[in-house]
């Protein structure tokens, strides 16, 4: 049997969050990879309602945007200027169809960690009860600040007390209330309400009360009074009734989230050596047998591979990865890396990077919208910016990608199996064909074509007796001298020949 869907979801998410003493508003602060409210969105999604509506006020513009890019066809209703959330949810049922029926859930935009199952299971416990209210309820050793659960005698839910009102009966000498504030079992502020019934109450529900607001938890006591039946369902996991007021529990809930996603990502068959120092968003995925390191970071929609290793000491974020690549001590943003690959260590992979299968990308190299195709390599202390490189190629130490002329980036194409020697700059736009060579040294501002060898630099020469002439007195002098008199020749400089033809001067200078 199929569980229930809801009539509607609503979010609210009216909020100022004043506690959290920032200029962004308080559902739009994110752990694991999405807002607050981008995880409330998400768990209200996953029950399938008929209708998803979220309540804004506060900075309305910027949470509507946020709520656009998780749910485009969500309902966006404005509170008004009454306050309190019994108002939030009165707005929200005005948003939604007149002759809504059913169940109708409200959840909140700052409890990130409530799961679509225990929603789904609030409507199941909810329809299979015939209940007007059911609400979502746990026990906490500190109940401090949330509102309290009454029961009646037979141990039905009776109503709610918010902390500060029953504050103030202990305060009064009320004799009803007084034990309020030692009641554990807290309101989570989660419900399942009949459409009818909530939409019927709030007309009734006043502001006469400590905070001048529009309760919702008013809704269970006229409820109970029409004959319709109030009850709980309670849950043992306490952080899905946790809401986030500041910057202390946004970290504390962020590393409890932390900690389920890199849970289950071990579960599900990844190798994490050490969880307290994995941070894992919760759109990653991670393939079977994947290691990840120590101090590794992957944000956003990073997808990875079976049988990878990722880190130490490596960020990656939007980043796919593909079976059997390694990826140590990177900082990678919007790149692809391809089946086999190795990347690192202290390389910075920038949007736009592509590296193909069993290609290399190695110690401090620089790349950014390059294409860098099957078995090619880019090994060490390389900037790569707007590249196309071919199969099979392979990039000699300290090469130069001259990219930018002042004005605009330029493309250079590096073509299958060719060779770029160290310490070149490729003048870009500029053209290596396919089996070409670039001799070491040198700066190309033309093309190359197949089976040439390119040379860009002036021809070495050697002065003789410079040293003893411009440094005289020097370590270095004396140094030379102790050579003049072990070797004269090596003094006369006829080791050190200029007449070397060009061509034999250019093949000693390729490096890998």
């Amino acid at each position: 049997m199929s569980a229930p869907r809801p009539a509607a979801v609503i979010v609210l998410a009216a909020g100022e969050g004043t506690r959290m003493k920032s200029d962004i508003p308080k559902v739009l602060h994110t752990i694991g990879g999405r807002s607050l409210l981008g995880h409330a969105i998400d768990a209200a999604r996953g029950t399938q309602p008929q209708h998803l509506a979220v309540v804004v006020r506060h900075q309305r513009d910027v949470v509507a945007a946020n709520i656009e890019q998780f749910e485009p066809g969500a309902t966006i209703a404005d509170q008004d200027e009454i306050k309190g959330t019994g108002r939030a949810a009165e707005c929200a049922l005005a948003a939604l169809p007149g002759d809504l029926s059913g169940t109708v859930l409200v959840t909140y935009g700052d409890v990130p960690l409530l799961a679509t199952q225990t929603l789904v299971d609030l409507t199941s416990a909810h329809e299979a009860g015939g209940n007007a209210v059911t609400v979502l309820t746990a026990e906490v050793e500190n109940p401090t600040g949330y509102g309290r659960i009454l029961r009646d005698e037979s141990g039905s839910v009776a109503g709610i007390i918010e902390h500060k009102d029953a504050l103030a009966a202990r305060e009064a000498g009320d004799a009803k209330l007084a034990h309020a504030l030692d009641i554990r079992e807290i309101n989570s502020g989660i419900y399942a309400f009949d459409a009818i019934v909530l939409r019927e109450s709030l007309a009734k529900v006043t502001t006469d009360n400590a905070q001048g607001e529009k309760y919702l938890t008013d809704v269970l006591a006229l409820a109970r009074a029409a004959g319709g039946r109030v009850e709980a369902h309670a849950i043992t996991d306490l952080w899905q009734t946790e809401g986030v007021n500041d910057k202390v529990q946004l970290a504390a809930m962020g590393r409890e989230l932390n900690r389920r996603v890199v849970e289950q990502a071990m579960r599900d068959g990844a190798i994490v050596i050490d969880p307290a120092t994995t941070f894992v968003d919760v759109d990653v995925s991670i393939g079977r047998d994947t290691v990840v390191q120590p101090n590794t970071q992957l944000r956003g929609a990073t997808t990875i591979g079976a049988r990878c290793e990722i880190g130490p000491d490596t960020t990656l974020v939007d980043t796919e990865v593909a079976d059997d690549a390694s990826v140590v001590r990177t900082q990678a943003n919007l790149a692809t890396i391809g089946a086999g690959a190795s990347v690192g260590p202290f390389s910075y992979l920038r949007p736009g990077t592509e590296l193909g299968a069993k290609g290399k990308i190695g110690g401090f190299v620089e790349t950014k919208n390059a294409q860098i195709g099957d078995g090619a390599k880019v090994p060490h202390l390389t900037y790569c910016g707007d590249a196309v490189i071919g199969e099979g190629a392979n990039i000699g130490a300290g090469t130069i990608f001259a990219n930018y002329d002042g004005v605009k980036k330029h493309t250079t194409h590096v073509g299958a199996h060719s060779f770029v020697g160290s310490d070149s700059v490729l003048i870009a736009p500029v053209t290596i064909a396919p089996g070409a060579y670039v001799a070491a040294g040198s700066a190309v501002d033309g093309d190359v074509e197949a089976g040439q060898m390119a040379v860009a630099r002036g021809r070495q020469r050697n002065i003789d007796g410079w040293v003893e002439r411009r440094r005289a007195g020097t370590k270095t002098a004396d140094a030379a001298r102790d050579v003049a008199h072990a070797s004269p020749r090596a003094a006369a400089g006829e080791a050190a020949s200029t007449s070397v033809d060009e061509e034999s001067s250019a093949d000693e200078g390729i490096t890998k």
